[in-house]
């Protein structure tokens, strides 16, 4: 088999490089037969019914060429691979079809200068082309663009790279005023940014201002810094677009924080802006679908799949904790799947079982939050929940209290955040994930005890609360045999469901109360003699005695077991 050195005139990465930074699988090599370290200029969509003979030889010199439509087992792919050889491309890319690439497809290939590659049967011609081009834009050569050592798509590190930098704090946005990223919280922010930052956008009233002023017209013009001055409401602010050829990907916005910013915060945007140009086109390309891919290995491996560890971006022999952080709206609790959703209904479900708008908003806040507070956070949804899988290092409760700070200020939002033990790999996530889970479960059980008005966030770790969390694993084991048992307590809670009657409200306010009947009554707002009467009643129709050791023991596990049924349920 032939081979040939590279035509020195081309300039662009290797096809190596490119191909190195797509995901694998994306593209199979067939032939190569200048290897694979030609350079590589563009990539574009080829159609064979346009190809003329008077284009020149070097037509294609250094590109990878998209054969739409031409499937590498049918006649047209010997012309399609021989006239992309004559115009000096780099490659050309075919479907394999169902038998694959015909020998002499393969056999022209070798005699000739132009790689052969078949895409993925699963893999779409718009998603392929994205990738490839995104890989040419990361693909730039060293020194061009100042910041280097962040993975594709990496917007968070980013963010806090550039606030290193200017001095201030960073956002990162797109052309439609969302934020995708910032940088973290060093300081207390300004309320512009505290309220960007909480919506996940620029407020639209914010966005009128700016478009009826002229500075988006001015920032999307042209490719330098534009300044937004202080005024007595905002601090001063520097802004850029960041574009790929006439493209416009998003913004990068500079504010002071705390301090002013750097005397070259200006130059250091303008090389934030070309840095950002590849993580945005790899968020807008394929971002969004290798996020979703992400998530679904991190729920495999809090499920125990140990080989999703690599696709989840966790690191086999770093110590991890879990943090699962719940937007609490007053009802029972949530089984996790382990598929992204919650009871298998996920983001669509109905407010109260999925997540509501509000509690997606403050999730989203959250997850936003988990990837500025430390590299190596990786976070997953399932339903009104958010897991957070942060790399050990200052204790089980430190980072769960750390992904609350951005939302206290918001006091309709309710979240309930458990942090589980420390687990030394992967292997021992499932066990923290479920620690977390039932920190929640406590949470949620003591919150269900306040007035609706004074249910504040909480968050916890699992070494906190472990009385209460080793209660919750006892009821789980004795509930399913508790419903083929019969007793005092049972009759007490099926005439309390038929009759609507309170008698296991009193009993359980006075256990809670250390059997106190002052205590008690305060808390159901009643008489102590009307609680005393209730007691009395309790002793005499179903001969539930709270002075009798065995049937306060039997009320206290019952009327538990009634409660978080009729909070699954959500009938009395």
């Amino acid at each position: 088999m032939p081979t040939h050195e590279p035509d020195r005139r081309e300039t662009g990465p290797s096809l190596e490089r490119i191909l190195g930074l797509i995901d694998p699988g994306t593209l199979d090599v067939v032939v190569a037969p200048r290897g694979t370290g030609v350079p590589v200029t563009d990539v574009v969509l080829h159609d064979p019914g346009e190809e003329r003979e008077d284009d020149g030889a070097r037509a294609a010199a250094g590109l990878i060429l998209l054969a739409v439509g031409v499937e590498a087992a049918s006649p047209e792919a010997l012309d399609v691979l021989r006239a992309a050889d004559r115009a000096g491309a780099a490659a050309v890319v075919m479907r394999p079809g169902a038998r694959g690439p015909r020998a002499e497809l393969v056999e022209a290939a070798g005699r000739g200068r132009t790689a052969l590659l078949t895409r993925r049967p699963e893999q779409g011609w718009t998603e392929v082309l994205g990738r490839l081009r995104t890989a040419l834009v990361h693909s730039a050569p060293a020194g061009t663009t100042g910041v280097a050592g962040l993975r594709p798509g990496d917007l968070s590190g980013l963010a806090n790279t550039v606030a290193a930098l200017v001095g201030g704090a960073i956002t990162i946005e797109d052309p439609q005023s969302r934020v995708l990223a910032y940088s973290r919280l060093d300081h207390e922010p300004d309320p512009m940014r505290r309220l960007t930052i909480l919506g996940q956008e620029v407020p639209r009233w914010r966005v009128d201002e700016l478009r009826a002023s002229g500075f988006f017209r001015t920032l999307w013009s042209t490719e330098d810094v534009v300044r937004l001055p202080a005024d007595d409401r905002y601090a001063e602010r520097l802004a850029i677009a960041v574009r790929h050829g006439s493209e416009v990907l998003g913004s990068i916005w500079a504010a002071a924080d705390g301090r002013p910013l750097a005397e070259d915060a200006a130059a250091a945007l303008r090389t934030a802006a070309r840095a950002a140009v590849p993580h945005l086109s790899h968020h807008q390309t394929w971002g969004l679908a290798a996020a979703r891919a992400r998530e679904g290995a991190v729920h495999a491996l809090l499920r125990g799949d140990v080989r999703s560890a690599r696709e989840a971006g966790v690191t086999a022999d770093r110590p991890y904790a879990v943090v699962v952080a719940e937007a609490y709206d007053g009802r029972g609790e949530e089984a996790y799947d382990g598929r992204g959703t919650s009871d298998g209904r996920g983001a669509g479900a109905p407010e109260g079982r999925g997540a509501g708008r509000a509690g997606r908003r403050v999730l989203d806040v959250l997850a936003l939050q988990a990837a500025a507070y430390r590299p190596g956070c990786v976070t997953a949804r399932s339903g009104r929940r958010l897991y957070v899988l942060v790399p050990a290092g200052d204790g089980e409760a430190g980072p769960a209290r750390t992904l609350l700070a951005s939302v206290r200020s918001v006091p309709r939002d309710v979240v309930l955040a458990g942090a589980g033990p420390v687990a030394a790999g992967p292997a021992g996530l499932p066990a923290s994930r479920e620690a977390a889970e039932l920190v929640v479960r406590v949470l949620r059980e003591r919150a269900a005890r306040l007035p609706a008005g004074e249910v504040r966030s909480a968050v916890a770790a699992y070494d906190e609360v472990v009385p209460e969390a080793t209660v919750l694993r006892l009821l789980d084991r004795v509930e399913p045999l508790w419903g083929s048992l019969a007793g005092p307590v049972h009759a007490m809670v099926e005439h309390d469901r038929v009759h609507g009657s309170a008698y296991g409200d009193s009993v359980t306010a006075y256990l809670d109360a250390s059997c106190d009947t002052g205590t008690a009554a305060r808390r159901l707002n009643v008489h102590p003699n009307t609680l005393r009467y209730r007691l009395r009643r309790a002793r005499e129709l179903f001969g539930v005695d709270p002075a009798d050791p065995a049937v306060r023991l039997l009320a206290e596990i019952g009327l538990r077991i009634a409660a978080r049924r009729s909070d699954r349920t959500g009938s009395p």
